[in-house]
């Protein structure tokens, strides 16, 4: 059975079958509504629900708190309509022309990076090329068990390779591969690009961009397509991580500090080590962000990082003048079992 969802923003229409969720159908139908790890972790695809009913099958999202469902609030990346609804919810114009896309792939390179974060570089068939917006993200897929998402760290006009930025978690299936058994010249199939992170190219509005550890992955493409682009407008980094060893690629904030007038960039260790000798800054990354920006109100915040580094950092944001509208975010989790995002 099919329900009838419309979006009132725009009065676009669209059919939701009872085995998919509000945001598969969207996407099905070339309707594009924000979207990041498509689990429920991250809230991205969140709106309202001005009338009709949503379900859950694999119960309450992460990202919908019991107030945001009190407030009629759903995340469609997971909600199943029950009856027809009229929804409340952004969509994505940028990413409607991109084609999304099933192809295999060979490990061409890899490249430890720090202790913990492997650099893969993917070579496509020499007849095949990745359109992508820079910030995007494919899923890997594996054998018998579910796709392992990764962002994509390169932008669209250097695509000789697709890289990729793999933390090692402890009891990850796919990263234990990597880590440990994985060679070049190995192949590998991938679905993508997929996600609504990217740089919005419309605004004139000084950007700030957040990464937590190999969030900076999708951060470094949108860099680099805006130094490609020319951008004028202030570009701040801000780079988590928790010692100076997990800063695995300074040496590019470092460059671009030299080559672009218009970039500034704060790293912040939040549990430096002795020997890192850090004068510079400490604690959670958001709370440097606000003492350098304390109305974000003429600002776009762009953040990639865990759920609840993201989620922290949406609510701060918000208290500090940030409009919801430019709030983009890319949210994934470290969990082992799961699989998730990384």
């Amino acid at each position: 059975m099919a329900y009838q969802v419309t979006i009132h923003n725009s009065g676009h229409s669209f059919a939701v079958e009872d085995t998919e969720s509000v945001l598969e159908a969207a996407l099905r139908q070339g309707i594009i509504l924000p979207y990041g790890c498509r689990n429920g972790v991250c809230g991205s695809c969140m709106g309202k629900l001005l009338s009709g009913s949503v379900s859950y099958p694999e119960g309450r999202p992460d990202a919908l708190k019991t107030t945001d469902a009190a407030q009629q609030q759903a995340l469609f990346c997971q909600a199943r309509p029950v009856s027809d609804l009229l929804i409340e919810v952004r969509e994505v114009d940028a990413a409607k022309d991109i084609e999304v896309r099933t192809l295999p792939c060979r490990v061409n390179k890899l490249e430890h990076l720090a202790h913990d974060v492997i650099r893969i570089y993917l070579k496509l068939p020499d007849t095949e090329r990745l359109q992508f917006l820079a910030g995007q993200y494919i899923d890997v897929l594996l054998k018998d068990h579910a796709p392992r998402a990764f962002s994509i760290a390169n932008a669209p006009h250097d695509d000789r390779f697709i890289e990729l930025h793999i933390r090692n978690v402890s009891g990850g299936y796919f990263s234990a591969q990597v880590f440990n058994q994985m060679q070049e010249k190995a192949m590998l199939r991938f679905t993508g690009p997929l996600g609504t992170f990217f740089l919005r190219e419309d605004s004139d509005r000084p950007a700030i961009l957040i990464g937590g550890g190999t969030g900076f992955a999708p951060i470094k493409g949108i860099l680099e397509h805006a130094f490609h682009s020319g951008v004028q407008k202030p570009l701040h980094l801000f780079w988590g991580v928790r010692a100076k060893r997990d800063l695995y690629l300074e040496q590019l904030p470092a460059r671009w500090l030299q080559d672009h007038p218009n970039f500034s960039y704060t790293p912040v260790l939040s549990e430096p080590m002795a020997e890192d000798r850090w004068a510079g800054a400490t604690g959670y990354v958001s709370d440097t962000v606000i003492s350098a920006y304390p109305d974000l109100c003429d600002h776009d915040v762009y953040m990639s990082g865990p759920p609840i580094m993201v989620q922290a950092g949406h609510k701060l944001f918000m208290q500090h003048g940030l409009d919801e509208s430019r709030f983009f975010s890319d949210a994934f989790e470290y969990a082992a079992p799961s699989e998730k995002k990384d």
